[in-house]
């Protein structure tokens, strides 16, 4: 017999998910989410899924709730005796907590891992990682799938002349490597230093892009004080054009402002987190076919190699 399919919503991901049902030719699954006046609340699934996979759709951004819901539905799927439980998380919170960076502080991405599995996650499926090496703070599978499946296109299609690209600071630099190396292209880097979260003290550009069309990319976009300083240098610098690439638009703060006031002509994300407002200088692919795809190959045994590999 078949292990049937159910697909479920956390409540911050719910027009995602409902377009990856569409894209899966299923529908989405009834949960029902009861409140206390003092902010508690409860998952209740409204159908049975004993024996069958289910995925349970939710980014994990800030606020904590939206962690908690995940942690909730993970537990009564395990509690209702689901035979597969993924966590498919688009966005993947907590992320940048990924190692000691200074005394007495915590590895929340390690904990979020832990906390995923005791909850009763037997397989995770995210995109674009903050760090490569989190995927090692699971016990379980970890499918991490590349956004590059859906910004290479893109980038293709715009037929830009003299294309270079870049990394907007010393850690993304694998990043725009493999994307220059796909698009068979120069690369320059920004060299930044930190005066606290969020606030860059010095930016530098190693790498010359003088009458270049400039993309930058990244894994993510929060306040946009690292892109749009590195645009507004890039076109200091003498770039033709200045565009960004970033999976995950978090986009808090004065962020869209910032974007509005750059040198920045677009910013390219993601769905995997839901917009909060339009801008026209946004632009957003949806991932929605991909995770479907991948969640279709998962449930028949079939490679998602090609989805993970730059």
């Amino acid at each position: 017999m078949e292990t049937p399919v159910k697909i479920f919503a956390c409540t911050q991901s719910t027009a995602l998910a409902e377009v990856i049902a569409k894209a899966y030719e299923s529908p989405l699954g009834k949960v029902n989410f009861s409140r206390y006046s003092d902010g508690e609340f409860q998952p209740s699934f409204e159908e049975s899924i004993r024996g069958a996979r289910i995925f349970i759709i939710g980014s994990t951004h800030p606020s904590s709730e939206n962690l908690m819901e995940m942690l909730l539905m993970l537990d009564a799927a395990k509690r209702a005796s689901a035979r597969h439980i993924t966590a498919v998380m688009p966005y993947f919170g907590w992320a940048r907590q990924d190692r000691k960076d200074k005394p007495r502080v915590p590895i929340g991405a390690k904990l979020i891992a832990k906390l995923l599995e005791a909850a009763g996650a037997t397989r995770i499926i995210t995109m674009d990682l903050h760090a490569d090496q989190i995927q090692g703070f699971f016990e379980k599978p970890v499918d991490h799938l590349f956004a590059s499946t859906l910004f290479l296109p893109y980038i293709e299609s715009l037929h830009l002349d003299n294309l270079t690209i870049a990394s907007p600071d010393m850690g993304g630099s694998k990043r725009a490597y493999a994307y220059s190396k796909f698009l068979n292209c120069d690369v320059v880097i920004c060299y930044k230093q930190r005066e606290k979260a969020n606030v860059i003290s010095h930016m530098e550009l190693i790498g010359d892009v003088t009458g270049k069309n400039v993309i930058l990319v990244d894994d993510m976009v929060d306040t946009a004080g690292t892109l749009t300083k590195a645009a507004d240098l890039m076109k200091e610098r003498g770039a033709l054009s200045v565009r960004a690439i970033c999976t995950h638009a978090l986009l808090s703060g004065n962020a869209y402002e910032k974007v509005e006031n750059s040198q920045l002509e677009s910013l390219i994300v993601t769905d995997s987190i839901p917009p909060k407002v339009s801008h026209p200088k946004v632009k957003v692919l949806s991932c929605a076919p991909l995770f479907a795809e991948v969640m279709r190959n998962v449930h028949q045994n079939q490679s998602i190699s090609s989805k993970f590999i730059m």
